[in-house]
């Protein structure tokens, strides 16, 4: 009887600490991507992306980085649902060098969770200025 309590305590610390762990590997990503985006390491942000879009995401980031440049990012919200779905609201300080004028965006960023992999599968302009670059909101 001994022998399983001890082996339901260390399932139940196990369960616990997958929770804590996917959570974290979450937060990683996120940081991962955006840290990615801000300092221009284009390719490390795009392996956070999914394959097929990868090539085009990171051309298409290295082409916005001639002119706007963000200068600051914070992750604002993050609305984990469930173990394979995220949503996260991200505010980004920009500016674009032909324009000169600091300027804040908020995006909201869909994560979705491919085996062990938090993934950003969509994101658009949640509110503040427009940005080159960023998806407009979808109208509902």
């Amino acid at each position: 009887m001994k022998t399983l309590v001890v082996t339901f305590a260390v399932a139940l610390a196990a369960c616990g600490n997958s929770a804590a762990q996917s959570k974290e590997t979450l937060a990683d990503s996120i940081r991962s991507y955006n840290e990615g985006i801000r300092w221009g390491r284009f390719d490390a942000a795009a392996s956070l992306r999914p394959a097929k879009e990868r090539s085009q995401f990171a051309d298409d980031m290295d082409k916005r980085a001639k002119d706007v440049k963000i200068t600051d990012y914070d992750i604002i919200k993050v609305d984990q649902k469930g173990e394979r779905l995220a949503t996260v609201q991200v505010k980004m300080s920009w500016y674009s060098d032909t324009e000169g004028t600091l300027h804040e965006t908020h995006a909201m960023q869909t994560w979705e969770r491919h085996g062990q992999t938090w993934l950003m599968v969509e994101e658009s302009r949640f509110r503040g200025a427009e940005m080159p670059g960023l998806a407009e909101k979808l109208k509902d």
